[in-house]
């Protein structure tokens, strides 16, 4: 089976809020690296104004996954996991991710091209705060293997 054609403009229920924890984000940071010193010290982040640690940017994957299993358990998607890549992630931030925030996303399906036997998925998880606010919209792109790839 291929990738269904008519996933494009599919929009999927909102996810349960994502409680933001502390120690989630402080993982996260020492998991990419991200040394600053908001990620870990409240006190740091308080510094810059913030309420708590503050998340890395690519910390919206944690959210945004959420998203795309509901994508990736559809069963007349035609997203095969055993063939599937991660080719592109982007992110439009309208103010970063904190500990302490409570995170709801939306997938909608914004392409399939077809590329070569297989086909690349693009998706928008709009990621709002529990008053409803846009934080980060989370472009990934998909790369879906064809039966003989």
């Amino acid at each position: 089976m291929s990738v269904n054609p008519e996933l494009v403009g599919r929009e999927f229920p909102p996810t349960a809020p994502y409680l933001v924890g502390r120690e989630k984000v402080r993982e996260f940071a020492r998991a990419v690296f991200a040394t600053d010193p908001q990620h870990e010290d409240t006190t740091a982040a308080q510094a810059l104004g913030y309420a708590d640690v503050v998340a890395p940017p690519t910390f919206a994957i944690v959210v945004q996954d959420l998203t795309l299993q509901q994508l990736l358990n559809l069963p007349d998607s035609g997203i095969v996991l055993e063939r599937t890549v991660h080719a592109e992630q982007r992110f439009r931030y309208t103010r970063p991710i904190v500990a302490g925030d409570a995170l709801t996303a939306k997938l909608s399906v914004t392409g399939v091209r077809p590329f070569g036997k297989g086909a690349m998925v693009t998706s928008e998880s709009e990621i709002t705060d529990d008053t409803g606010a846009h934080v980060v919209t989370a472009i990934s792109v998909l790369l879906v293997g064809g039966e003989d790839a």
